[in-house]
C-alpha cells in the first residue's frame, strides 16, 4: 500500500480532532476523503503530509514512517493544501522552477518537468504572468502543478477544485485520472458530483472518526434500495410485521398512517415482494417509487 494510516490520533489541547482512524490507498487508485467541516480531513492530511505532528498512531507513506522519515515522505508525496500558498511576486515558470529545486531537480530535468507540468495544467498563456495577476482558478492549477514537479508516487489533494469554473473543474478532473494510472491520489472535496466521477473508493470521516470505507459502487447501492410505498387504508401493526418478515436486513420507517419507507441493505430489488405484501394484506397499492439516489443524502445519513 502506498498510503497506510493506522489507528491515527490528533488532539489540540482538550479537542479531539482525529480519534484513531487507520485507512489505506493503494497504487493506481482515486481515494475520496470526505466530511463536513471540522470533521478531521485537513489534519489527517496534514499528518500525512509532515506538516502537524499526531498525538498517537503511525502514517506510512511508501514504506516510510512520517515521523520518522519525513524527507523521504516529502520526496514521496505532493501536497495541494485546501488554502494553496503562492509567492504572488514570482512568475508561473520562475515558480515551477523554483519548487522542482526544492526538490533537487536541476538542468535539463527541471526544464522538461515544468515544461510537462505546464502543459499537463493548461499553463501555457499564464507562464511568464505573474502569480498575482491570476485568477483563484488559474492559481489552483500552479498549485497543483507543483505539487506534480518532482513526480511523486502519492499525491494529496485537499479541495483541489476550489474557486474554478465548470469548464475548469472538468479539465482538472481529466488531468487527475490521467496521472492517477500509476499514482495514489487522495482527494477531499465537498461536492459529490466530483466524488461520482473521479473516486474508485470513498473514505468518510465525521467527528474525528471514519463513519464509512467503501467503494463508490456500494455507496450508491445504498441510496438505490429506497422505496416509498404508500396504500389506500392504515397499515396495521399486523400488517408492518408481515413487511418486516418479507426479507433480511430491512428497515422500515412509517412516515404516517398509509405511508412507508423502506431500505433494503440488500442488493435484491424488493418491490416484487412489497406488491405481493400489499396484497395479502389487502392493502390497495395507490404509489411504490425509488427515492432519488444521491451520495448527498448518504453522506447526510452518515454525517448528520
Amino acid at each position: 500500500m502506498s498510503l497506510v494510516i493506522k489507528d491515527l490520533t490528533k488532539k489540540y489541547a482538550q479537542q479531539l480532532a482525529v480519534n484513531h482512524i487507520s485507512f489505506t490507498a493503494k497504487k493506481g487508485e482515486i481515494l475520496g476523503f470526505l466530511g463536513p467541516n471540522g470533521a478531521g480531513k485537513s489534519t489527517t492530511m496534514k499528518i500525512a503530509t509532515c506538516y502537524l505532528p499526531s498525538t498517537a498512531g503511525t502514517v506510512t507513506v511508501c514504506g516510510y514512517d512520517v515521523q520518522t522519515h519525513p524527507l523521504e515522505v516529502r520526496q514521496k508525496i505532493g501536497y495541494l493544501p485546501e488554502h494553496n500558498p503562492l509567492y504572488l511576486d514570482m512568475y508561473v515558470r520562475e515558480y515551477l522552477q523554483f519548487m522542482g529545486k526544492l526538490y533537487g531537480l536541476t538542468g535539463q530535468h527541471l526544464q522538461q518537468r515544468t515544461k510537462d507540468m505546464i502543459d499537463l495544467c493548461g499553463l501555457e498563456r499564464e507562464q511568464h504572468k505573474l502569480l498575482g495577476a491570476l485568477s483563484k482558478g488559474y492559481r489552483q492549477r500552479v498549485g497543483l502543478a507543483q505539487a506534480f514537479i518532482h513526480d511523486p508516487e502519492v499525491l494529496i489533494l485537499d479541495e483541489p477544485t476550489t474557486g474554478l469554473d465548470p469548464n475548469q473543474i472538468l479539465e482538472i478532473r481529466q488531468v487527475i485520472k490521467q496521472i492517477s494510472k500509476d499514482k495514489t491520489v487522495v482527494f477531499s472535496t465537498h461536492i459529490m458530483q466530483e466524488v461520482k466521477a473521479l473516486c474508485d473508493r470513498v473514505v468518510i470521516i465525521n467527528l474525528g472518526q471514519i463513519v464509512a470505507d467503501k467503494p463508490i459502487q456500494e455507496l450508491a447501492l445504498q441510496e438505490e434500495q429506497r422505496i416509498i410505498v404508500e396504500v389506500a387504508t392504515p397499515i396495521t401493526e399486523i400488517a408492518l410485521a408481515a413487511l418486516q418478515g418479507l426479507a433480511e436486513k430491512l428497515v422500515i420507517e412509517l412516515i404516517d398512517l398509509q405511508k412507508v419507507r423502506i431500505r433494503a441493505t440488500q442488493a435484491t430489488d424488493i418491490r416484487p415482494l412489497v406488491s405481493q405484501w400489499a396484497m395479502q394484506q389487502q392493502l390497495p397499492l395507490i404509489e411504490m417509487r425509488k427515492e432519488e439516489t444521491t451520495l448527498e443524502k448518504v453522506f447526510y445519513e452518515l454525517t448528520r
